[in-house]
């Protein structure tokens, strides 16, 4: 890749798993009445046909991974896990009060935190408990997230009898040195058997979750992880760039000298060895930051032009609703987006006193919608049109202003009111929805918010 171009567009980004980015909503302008009306509308539009999908966040975590930046919540007290479970469902039929219908659902996932925190019976009274007020859409998806140290036969044998068919397990790296610095201890062999026992037991797709830019990484260690990954061949991939975020998360990033980070062309060099490695095993690179065996329905979904993106990332499945339950998760009515109390204790106060915990959010305006959409086609698809009126917005030549020099780099391609992303940019995609990012141009931030873009 040519370095000059890395250290030109290298430059502080969203990751778009949503648009407005969460630093940019309008938090003034909504309230929770405003919100549900949007929650209400979106079902009655959505739901007989697509179904509706829901995350569950369950935060619980036994060890702090000094390289997440996730809500979680540290502690060994699995006692929490009941009445957490309780809570969940509590909020469920809040929700479930609201609708019109009996809700169909079409995906389920379970992130966290660390799921496979919680026990086998807990699991399974959660799912039961979701699913007892609801229908089953004839396309459904379930999925998870698994740690392989404390994923059991049981959980999986549990949750593939209630219908999850997906797995995804954290590794990030191999390397002994790089796991004390991240405080994540796992070895090949306990990344072997859960994966393994997932195949047996007949889950159809399996994901590993590798990270580059993590202390101590180098080339070897990089080759290494990835030539251990060919030897279990997971179907899916997801290969991020570290988001070294400490202004943000606080302590926990700063489990290891800033200096013992690869960054620059380093970095991007890690990425691309790991890229040529996964392509010569047979994967291929879906939008940004993930990859596919052709048999995999990720790369279905890219042929067919069906992918989405989501606040959990890359997804065949894509449904106009999508309710976030427990601590934290986020909720997207496609009009609007609500976020829970960031606390257990919070969490688990506020519903038990009969009110849906959201604390923050953004009802999104027209503008904001058509925006939308333009960087989720970018993201999902490497391309864009504003043929359609629906799609044209008035600071259009603005945004096709402001990449001018993209396209002089090579980066976009414009035509007949059509932008396309060639496949040697995708590594710039973050760069380019930026361009269409008014919120981020009529607000930029005084402090450094988010993580460099390559």
């Amino acid at each position: 890749m040519n370095t000059s171009l890395i250290q030109k567009y290298n430059v502080p980004g969203p990751r778009y798993t949503s648009y407005p980015t969460v630093p940019f909503w309008d938090e003034a302008q909504f309230t929770k009445e405003k919100w549900l009306e949007t929650f209400k509308a979106s079902f009655q539009e959505s739901n007989s046909e697509q179904g509706i999908s829901l995350y569950i966040h369950l935060p619980f975590c036994e060890s702090l991974c000094t390289f997440c930046a996730c809500h979680k919540h540290i502690t060994k007290r699995h006692s929490m896990e009941d009445s957490y479970i309780d809570t969940v469902l509590k909020e469920w039929h809040l929700y479930v009060n609201l609708m019109s219908s009996k809700p169909i659902i079409k995906e389920i996932h379970l992130g966290g935190g660390t799921p496979t925190f919680f026990s086998s019976d807990n699991l399974s009274k959660l799912i039961k408990g979701l699913l007892e007020p609801s229908e089953l859409h004839s396309d459904y998806e379930f999925s998870f997230e698994g740690h392989p140290n404390n994923t059991t036969k049981e959980q999986l044998q549990t949750l593939y009898n209630l219908g999850f068919t997906r797995v995804s397990f954290g590794i990030q790296d191999y390397d002994e040195t790089v796991q004390k610095a991240i405080h994540r201890l796992q070895t090949f062999e306990q990344v072997e058997k859960v994966t393994q026992w997932s195949r047996a037991i007949g889950y159809t797709s399996i994901s590993h979750d590798l990270i580059f830019g993590l202390p101590f990484q180098n080339v070897k260690t990089m080759t290494d992880s990835i030539n251990k990954t060919k030897l279990l061949r997971p179907d899916r991939i997801s290969f991020y760039s570290y988001a070294h975020v400490p202004w943000i998360k606080g302590v926990g990033q700063r489990g290891f000298d800033e200096n013992d980070l690869p960054k620059g062309d380093e970095k991007r060099n890690l990425y691309e060895i790991g890229k040529q490695l996964l392509t010569n095993l047979g994967y291929e690179e879906i939008g940004m930051d993930h990859f596919a065996l052709k048999t995999d329905s990720l790369y279905k979904a890219t042929l067919d032009k069906t992918l989405h993106r989501n606040f959990m990332g890359y997804t065949t499945n894509s449904t106009q609703l999508m309710i976030g339950l427990g601590m934290s998760a986020i909720s997207d009515s496609w009009y609007g987006f609500a976020q829970n109390v960031k606390t257990v204790k919070n969490y688990e106060a506020i519903v038990a006193s009969g009110e849906i915990p959201i604390f923050r959010g953004h009802l999104l305006s027209n503008e904001d919608l058509v925006i939308r959409q333009h960087i989720l086609n970018i993201m999902c698809h490497l391309e864009t049109s504003w043929t359609d009126k629906k799609l044209q917005f008035s600071k259009i030549n603005d945004v096709l202003e402001a990449l001018k020099e993209a396209q002089k780099d090579g980066l976009i391609l414009v035509h007949n009111e059509t932008l396309t992303v060639p496949e040697k940019a995708k590594p710039f995609i973050r760069n380019i929805c930026m361009a269409f990012d008014l919120r981020l141009h009529e607000s930029q931030p005084e402090t450094r918010v988010f993580s460099m873009t390559i």
